[in-house]
């Protein structure tokens, strides 16, 4: 859903909010490697500009910066979802910085606060996001919040090559490959 790039005020007068646009796909890009950074992963994030355009302008994921007197100091990242589980939609944050300098004044919390209220004001039931094991003092953030974590689970992912080859196995008889959205239900 794009939004416009109109500022979102807050309880601290020098802190605001405001929506990427695909022309901040270079920003997207600039946090997603500070984020990379702190979590021992920057050679994880493999994003290009030109791809975090193409998803901002696609509307497959969107951001939104918070700024302290005018300038960027945190960002988050995010998608909507759904989930058979709880027959309901949900948001995912794919990512979330605060600045180092700005850690401890609040702005975390008024950015998880503002995509809480984003997430019930779409009809959202969860907002979820995942956070390494070791990084305490953000866990620590997070359960502050009142925030769980869901234990018991592993996260599973394909990576683009193992995603090809396993696409590569279906068959659905035509000579395509590719089942029509009439024949994908076909009997097993």
């Amino acid at each position: 859903m794009a939004r416009s790039s109109t500022l979102i005020h807050t309880n601290d007068p020098n802190f605001t909010l405001r929506f990427a646009t695909p022309d901040d796909a270079g920003l997207v890009l600039s946090f997603m490697r500070k984020l990379g950074n702190y979590q021992k992963m920057a050679d994880r994030i493999v994003a290009t500009e030109d791809g975090l355009r193409s998803l901002l302008a696609a509307s497959k994921g969107e951001a939104v910066f918070g700024r302290y007197n005018g300038e960027p100091v945190a960002f988050a990242y995010f998608c909507q979802t759904s989930s058979a589980f709880i027959g309901q939609s949900g948001m995912y944050i794919d990512g979330f910085f605060v600045d180092e300098s700005m850690r401890f004044k609040g702005l975390g919390k008024i950015m998880m606060a503002y995509l809480s209220k984003l997430a019930v004001e779409r009809g959202c039931k969860r907002l979820e996001w995942a956070c390494l094991d070791w990084n305490q003092p953000t866990i620590a953030f997070y359960k502050g919040l009142g925030a769980y974590s869901v234990d018991g689970m592993t996260i599973y992912r394909f990576a683009p090559d193992v995603l090809q080859s396993n696409a590569a196995l279906f068959s659905n008889g035509s000579s395509s490959g590719v089942a029509s959205a009439g024949q994908a239900g076909g009997n097993t």
